[in-house]
């Protein structure tokens, strides 16, 4: 029983240790930006993939905390910018916060979410990590849509840059714009990162050592 009771311990602390060392991977990976949107938002080197693996490697319960833990570094390092000149009360700032931080974080930590209905390792993570990445960007689209819904008309018409603004402002009005630019604005950086992470998910799951971290063969 005492035996027991250490390895149990032991085994938390080693789970401990690796979710704290994939939090700061991810935190460092998130500096290191292929391109940012000028209003928030960012494709990054990988920086999903580290919690990815807790959430798959530990189970949701680990893979949430870690999550959470990452989404507070980042509303620490990014939310001033974030919401710089919007004019936000406390509260708009709070939610903003757990939209597109912490919820969104937490949202990483469900990789392993097939892990159990899937024996192929590459599949269920690849599965898995986009699974996440969409939950990710419900998150980011919920934040677009209620805190930035106002800003739809003037970025379809000269903040986008895009061809086919003026279609979209002919097309759309009141909410349902509002709900057609938090969708596109979001899936502009979420599409290529989801892209690379659930690619580079696929390769660090077939790392042998990191498979038997996994616990699987």
């Amino acid at each position: 029983m005492k035996n027991q009771k250490s390895n149990k311990m032991s085994e938390n602390t080693m789970k401990l240790t690796v979710s704290a060392i994939m939090v700061a991977m991810s935190t460092v990976l998130s500096f290191i930006k292929f391109s940012e949107l000028p209003y928030g938002g960012s494709v990054t080197l990988f920086s999903f993939v580290p919690i990815l693996f807790v959430g798959y490697a530990y189970g949701a319960k680990w893979g949430i905390s870690a999550g959470i833990v990452y989404g507070i570094l980042q509303t620490i390092f990014g939310i001033s910018g974030a919401v710089a000149g919007a004019g936000f009360a406390w509260y708009q700032v709070l939610l903003c916060a757990m939209l597109d931080y912490i919820v969104a974080g937490a949202m990483l930590g469900t990789g392993g979410t097939f892990k159990k209905l899937i024996k192929n390792p590459q599949l269920s993570f690849g599965l898995g990590a986009f699974f996440s990445c969409l939950l990710k960007y419900i998150s980011h689209f919920l934040s677009g849509y209620i805190l930035f819904g106002t800003y739809a008309q003037w970025f379809f018409e000269e903040g986008g840059g895009m061809s086919y603004g003026a279609e979209i402002l002919s097309t759309y009005s009141g909410n349902v714009l509002s709900v057609v630019y938090s969708l596109i604005y979001n899936a502009t950086f979420m599409l290529p990162e989801t892209i690379i992470t659930v690619v580079m998910a696929c390769i660090i799951i077939s790392v042998r050592p990191l498979r038997k971290t996994c616990g699987i063969n």
